[in-house]
């Protein structure tokens, strides 16, 4: 079972790396125009890809969204698959 302190050590850890303050409201208003559509559809995950770039103010290269709609496709939406995926986001 996750941790359901997940969301909030992210968030810490996201501004850790990035430096940049990124609140929990700003996430939740990216989330909220989150559909299961918008992760099946790779034009629908390059624009969430690339909001959260801009509100994290952290550039992604195409390569980098390309390995992230991989593994979203490959993976699915879990919450297990979507921890593995920040995680190794996070190493980048």
């Amino acid at each position: 079972m996750a941790d359901k302190n997940l969301p909030k050590d992210v968030l810490k850890a996201v501004n850790k790396k990035s430096g940049k303050p990124i609140t929990e409201g700003a996430v939740k208003k990216i989330a909220s125009g989150v559909t299961p559509k918008t992760l099946k559809s790779d034009a629908e995950l390059r624009r969430l890809i690339k909001q959260v770039s801009a509100m994290a103010k952290i550039p992604v290269t195409e390569q980098t969204v390309n390995e992230i709609i991989s593994v979203v496709k490959k993976n699915g939406t879990n919450l297990g698959s979507m921890e593995q995926l920040m995680k190794a986001m996070l190493k980048k």
